[in-house]
C-alpha cells in the first residue's frame, strides 16, 4: 500500500490529509507545531474570490467557495459560515469598475446605496455613499478547520521537525526527521514559508515574498458586524463569541509590507480604527496571533509535481480560500487522475 507523508498540518495538509483518506490513501501529517499550522491559526479566515490576480486565479478561487460548501456536506458542523462581505475599499470610479468586472466573470454583486448599508449595518459609524455587498463570501477559522480535516481524515500525526526530504534514483524515498528516518512513497510539502529550505538541495529555487501578518482580536462585544467589512482603512469580521478580528494592515490580502512595525503601536492602531468604525462600544485587545504568510514570489499558488517524482508542492495564499479546492485537484491528480484545467498556471515549472 502506498505511503503518503504531508508535511504541515495547516489548513492546506489538512485538506490534503482529508482528500487522500477519502481516496483510501494511507496518510501521515508531520508537523513541527501543533495541529493548524502557524499560519492558518493567524489567518483572516476571509473566503472569497472578489480579490484576485489573474482570471485563472480568479476561477481558481471561485471554485474554493463551491469546494469549501461540499466540505461542509461531508463533515457536518464545521466551523464555515457565509455571512457575505460588505466591501467599499475603493470608492467612485474604481468601485464601479471593480463591480463590473466581477460581473462580467459571474461573480454576484449587489450594489448598495448609502441608506441600504445603513440598514445592513446600523452599527456602522461612517457611512460610506455607496458599498458593494459580495453575497456569496463567507468566514472560516482555517486552524480551527485544519483540526476538524485531520480528525476527520483519520491521518496519523507525528509531530517532528522534518530536516531533509530523502531520494534515491530520482524517487523521492521519504523524509529525515529529527525523530530519525520515515520511508514513504509519496510526499507533500505543505510547508508554507519552510517550502524553499526542503527544496534547495534539489537544486530547486522556490522564490518566496516576506509578508509578516499580524491579526488582532479583541474582546467580546455585541452582535455589531454580521458581515466581512471591508473599509479603505481596515478589513474586519466578528466571530461567534463576538470579538472582532482585524489584520493590522489596511487592504491585508494586498499588503506589500515586509514589517510590522513596534507591537504595541501596530495594535493600538488598529484599535483606534475599530474604534472609529463601531463608535461607542468599548474596544479593548484581547488577543493576538502572528505568522509569516505563504506568498510565493509572484503571488500565485505553486501546486504539483516537484522536482524528483513522488515528491509534491502545494504552497499558497490565501490557504483559507483555496486549501480545498487545490486539495481536491490535486488529490485527484497524485492518485493517479489526470492534470485539473484549474491548477495549469500554478505549476512549480514556471520557477525553474
Amino acid at each position: 500500500m502506498t505511503q503518503t507523508l504531508i508535511i504541515g498540518a495547516g489548513i492546506t495538509g489538512a485538506s490534503l490529509a482529508f482528500q487522500l483518506a477519502r481516496r483510501g490513501e494511507t496518510v501521515t501529517v508531520i508537523a513541527t507545531h501543533t495541529n493548524g499550522g502557524l499560519a492558518s491559526a493567524a489567518s483572516f479566515g476571509w473566503l472569497n474570490a472578489s480579490y484576485y490576480l489573474s482570471h485563472p486565479h480568479y476561477h481558481l478561487r471561485h471554485e474554493g467557495l463551491a469546494a469549501h460548501r461540499r466540505l461542509m456536506e461531508a463533515v457536518p458542523g464545521l466551523p464555515t459560515s457565509w455571512s457575505g462581505c460588505l466591501w467599499y475599499e475603493a470608492t467612485g470610479p474604481a468601485q464601479e469598475e471593480t463591480a463590473s468586472d466581477l460581473a462580467a466573470l459571474g461573480y454576484r454583486v449587489d450594489r448598495l446605496s448609502r441608506l441600504q448599508i445603513a440598514e445592513r449595518l446600523p452599527t456602522l459609524g461612517p457611512i460610506p455613499e455607496t458599498a458593494l455587498f459580495f453575497p456569496e463570501e463567507g468566514v472560516a477559522d482555517p486552524g480551527v478547520l485544519a483540526r476538524a480535516l485531520i480528525a476527520a481524515s483519520g491521518a496519523q500525526v507525528v509531530t517532528a521537525t522534518v530536516l531533509d526530504v530523502t531520494h534515491a534514483q530520482g524517487r523521492v524515498s521519504g523524509v529525515l526527521t529529527d525523530l530519525g528516518p520515515m520511508p514513504a512513497d509519496r510526499v507533500i510539502l505543505a510547508t508554507g514559508t519552510g517550502t524553499p529550505a526542503l527544496l534547495a538541495p534539489f537544486g530547486y529555487t522556490l522564490p518566496m515574498l516576506k509578508r509578516p501578518g499580524l491579526m488582532v482580536r479583541t474582546n467580546p462585544l455585541p452582535p455589531i458586524c454580521p458581515v466581512v467589512l471591508a473599509t479603505p482603512d481596515q478589513e474586519v469580521r466578528q466571530d461567534r463569541e463576538g470579538r472582532l478580528v482585524a489584520p493590522a494592515s489596511a487592504g491585508h490580502q494586498s499588503d506589500h509590507a515586509e514589517t510590522l512595525g513596534a507591537f504595541p503601536v501596530v495594535v493600538n492602531a488598529t484599535l483606534q480604527r475599530l474604534r472609529a468604525l463601531f463608535p461607542g462600544h468599548d474596544i479593548h485587545f484581547a488577543h493576538q496571533a502572528m505568522a509569516l504568510r505563504p506568498v510565493p514570489g509572484d503571488g500565485l499558488p505553486v501546486v504539483g509535481q516537484g522536482p524528483v517524482e513522488g515528491l509534491w508542492l502545494a504552497v499558497m495564499h490565501s490557504g483559507a480560500t483555496l486549501a480545498p479546492i487545490v486539495a481536491e485537484c490535486l488529490a485527484a491528480e497524485i492518485s493517479g487522475g489526470s492534470d485539473s484545467p484549474l491548477l495549469t498556471d500554478f505549476r512549480p515549472s514556471r520557477f525553474k
